[in-house]
Parts: C-alpha cells; sequence; structure tokens
C-alpha cells in the first residue's frame, strides 16, 4: 500500500497519507498508537474499499498518549489534502480520538463529515502512557488533551490523580472482569467537578454531517449518556449541520463496523472484544449483530456523503 509520512517538524503534523485512485473525498482517521500501525493500515484499506482516499494522523511516533495536542496539526492536514485536491474532507475517530474528531470539526468548517465511536461530550483531561512509576496510564499535569493558539482548552478534570488514577482503573476493569474500565472513574469525575459550559464540546459549530456511535455497556464511559447530551444541545441550538445517534444496547466501547474488525483478525475476528470486555462474551452474538448494522449503515452513509 503507497503511503507517504509527514513528520511535525518538518510538515507541521504527524501523520500518514495512503492514497490510492482518483477519488477527490479523504478522511481524516484517527486509530492506533502511530499513523503507521497495524490498525491504522486497516482502517485506510477499509477506506480505500469505500472508494475513498485515507490521511491518518496521531500525535507522534508510538504515543497513544493525549496532551496538549495543537489543533492547529488539522489545519495543517486540511491544507495539504486541499493540495491534493480533495473537495470533501471528513474525520473519524473512535474512543478519545472521537472526541478529537468532533473538536476539530467543530473549529475547522472545511470538514463535511464528522463520524463519532464512543465519544464524550466533553474535553477530557490530557493522560500520558509513558509507564512513569510503573503505572499504564497517569494523567497530566494541569493539562487538556487538546490546545489551540498555544492555550490548553478547559477541560473536565479526572476524579484521581497519580498513581491513584491507574490503580482505580485497574481495579474497576478486575471488579468488572473487563481488561479496561474507567467508567466509574468518569462518573466520579462529573460528581466532583460538575460538567462546565466552557469544557463542553461545541458540536451546534460543526458543519455537514455527523454521526454519533455508542453503545450501553460501554465500561469506559458513559458514551451513550454523552451522545444523548450532545443530541439535546444541537436540537437546542442553531445549527448548520445534520446528524445522526446510533445507540445500541450492546456492542461494547469498540463500536467498529464488524468488516474492519474481521480484516483486522480474519480468523475469529470477535475474539479481540470478547477478551477485552466482559460484554463481549456475555452478548457475545447481540455485539456482532451491532457490529454488522454498524457496517451496513456506515458503508451507506460513506456513499451518500
Amino acid at each position: 500500500m503507497k503511503k507517504i509520512h509527514f513528520e511535525t517538524e518538518k510538515d507541521g503534523f504527524h501523520g500518514t497519507w495512503y492514497p490510492q485512485g482518483d477519488s477527490k473525498k479523504a478522511l481524516i482517521i484517527m486509530m492506533g498508537d502511530d499513523s503507521d500501525d497495524y490498525l491504522v493500515r486497516c482502517g485506510a484499506k477499509w477506506l480505500h474499499k469505500q472508494g475513498l482516499q485515507a490521511l491518518a494522523m496521531s500525535p507522534a511516533k508510538k504515543d497513544y498518549g493525549h496532551h496538549s495536542y495543537p489543533l492547529e496539526r488539522f489545519a495543517k492536514a486540511i491544507a495539504f489534502l486541499k493540495d491534493q485536491g480533495m473537495e470533501k474532507i471528513g474525520i473519524i475517530g473512535a474512543s478519545t480520538t472521537g472526541m478529537l474528531g468532533l473538536v476539530v470539526a467543530s473549529y475547522y468548517p472545511e470538514i463535511s463529515l464528522t463520524i463519532a465511536m464512543s465519544p464524550s461530550d466533553f474535553v477530557m483531561e490530557g493522560f500520558y502512557r509513558d509507564g512513569k512509576d510503573g503505572m499504564g496510564e497517569r494523567p497530566g499535569d494541569n493539562e487538556s488533551t487538546v490546545s489551540f493558539q498555544g492555550k490548553d482548552l478547559p477541560y473536565l478534570p479526572y476524579a484521581y490523580r497519580h498513581p491513584q488514577y491507574w490503580q482505580k482503573l485497574e481495579e474497576e476493569a478486575k471488579q468488572g472482569g473487563d481488561k479496561a474500565a474507567a467508567r466509574k472513574m468518569f462518573d466520579e469525575s462529573e460528581r466532583l467537578h460538575p460538567l462546565q459550559e466552557e469544557e463542553k464540546i461545541k458540536v451546534e459549530r460543526i458543519k455537514g454531517h455527523i454521526i454519533f456511535i455508542g453503545a450501553e455497556d460501554d465500561v469506559l464511559w458513559d458514551t451513550c449518556r454523552y451522545i444523548r447530551r450532545m443530541e439535546e444541545r444541537l436540537e437546542s441550538r442553531e445549527h448548520d449541520s445534520s446528524y445522526e445517534a446510533w445507540l445500541y444496547e450492546h456492542g461494547t466501547h469498540f463500536v467498529f463496523p464488524q468488516s474492519l474488525i474481521k480484516m483486522m483478525l480474519p480468523i475469529g475476528s470477535s475474539l479481540l472484544v470478547s477478551l477485552m470486555f466482559k460484554a463481549g462474551r456475555d452478548y457475545k452474538k447481540e455485539c456482532l449483530a451491532t457490529r454488522k448494522d454498524i457496517d451496513v449503515r456506515l458503508q451507506k452513509a460513506l456513499k451518500q456523503w
């Protein structure tokens, strides 16, 4: 697969361009630890099958942390895509990058399709995955996940500090029989610090079409509640966009299209979800049905775009 790498110091953003064919439509894709890892390459191939170009972005090489990520990097990426003759530019993200995609689209009106899988409706506090003190993850030191014009955006602070933060996440995951869980922590974060207007994502500023995707059994955070709040926000404010929310009872945090999961794992495509989440084991058929439904609907939405 053809690819061109970009480095922040030289190009203004860290990413990989995966061109194919003569399509004038491209999606900025944010998945995996790096813009060139296996998950991202599968995502790019999946988009190619939909007749789209793909530009993968990540904060840095092999860095899954998110802290003070400058939104201006996306302006550089959008300018590159325009230089390549792209007439339509979209963005797709999952989990933390689902949130990030919504924030980016709220700042850059050139984006006409925003797909947010398992997002929050607020800017999260920054976090690191640098292994400090043996912890798998730690909160940033008064840092947001995202910055603009040299200033961190307001964010919802986590309920816990280092090292208690990671200890609480491990405890929650073990109690629920999951490999990763943080829903109780996020609920506690909002209890201790009721969400402020400045911390909420201004989804009403997004142009084009928005697709929110989430499952009720998500144990990372209550994404369906967050998506409903974004729907309420859009319904109560003037906006120049259309939107739809695909909410499922079962699906876990991994609300990916099934054909993408199968591309990543040709044999035992449900294994990843089952290994990660108890709901993926207890409701295997229901989670598979969710991913198949997302697959059909997402392919249709991309064709209509």
